[in-house]
């Protein structure tokens, strides 16, 4: 452990203010997603379908399948007062049983894994975007392209690694703060 490592305080509960910037990200990047691929191929009603696809897949992926499967074998859920970076370990206590803290690195097994969807829910409208740029330009579609690329960035460059995994109580157990060599293991 780095002397760095010893002075990150560990959250029980994130701050408010980065619970709501993250989900606002969140949000905002899903809507965006929606609306690009929306814009990108429209107007047709295959890409308002698309749009309505994608955007039912990143939000169940995130506040649904998140809570009901990856948030009950995670160290939050059931912790006193407890509230995680999402929030979502509270909305999990109320409609899931809890699991067990040795499966939550199950979260990254498998092709469908949480964290290759949740990953995909993230990429997915950027990769659609392009081929739209081409067939369907306006100033809006590499507005949103840039928009896009640059939550992404923020959330992976910035949040993950300064915000949300230093300060998590389930880092060192955790395969994503393990990839990035946040944990102390």
């Amino acid at each position: 452990m780095t002397h760095a490592d010893t002075k990150t305080k560990l959250y029980t509960r994130y701050p408010a203010s980065h619970i709501a910037l993250y989900n606002g990200v969140t949000v905002l990047h899903f809507l965006l997603g929606g609306a690009g691929i929306m814009l990108g191929y429209g107007p047709s009603w295959l890409a308002y379908l698309f749009s309505a696809l994608y955007l039912a897949f990143a939000f169940v992926e995130m506040y649904l399948v998140m809570p009901l499967k990856v948030c009950p074998n995670c160290v939050y859920y059931g912790m006193k007062d407890a509230i995680c970076i999402s929030g979502l370990n509270v909305v999990s206590a109320k409609i899931a049983r809890k699991g067990d803290v040795k499966n939550f690195s199950s979260r990254a097994r498998g092709l469908l894994c949480h964290n290759n969807m949740y990953i995909a829910s993230l990429v997915l409208p950027i990769i659609a975007i392009i081929p739209a740029l081409i067939i369907n330009f306006s100033l809006v579609m590499p507005a949103i392209f840039i928009a896009l690329s640059g939550l992404l960035i923020i959330r992976f460059f910035v949040f993950f690694t300064k915000m949300v995994c230093p300060h998590c109580r389930a880092k060192n157990i955790c395969p994503n703060a393990q990839s990035m060599g946040l944990s102390s293991q």
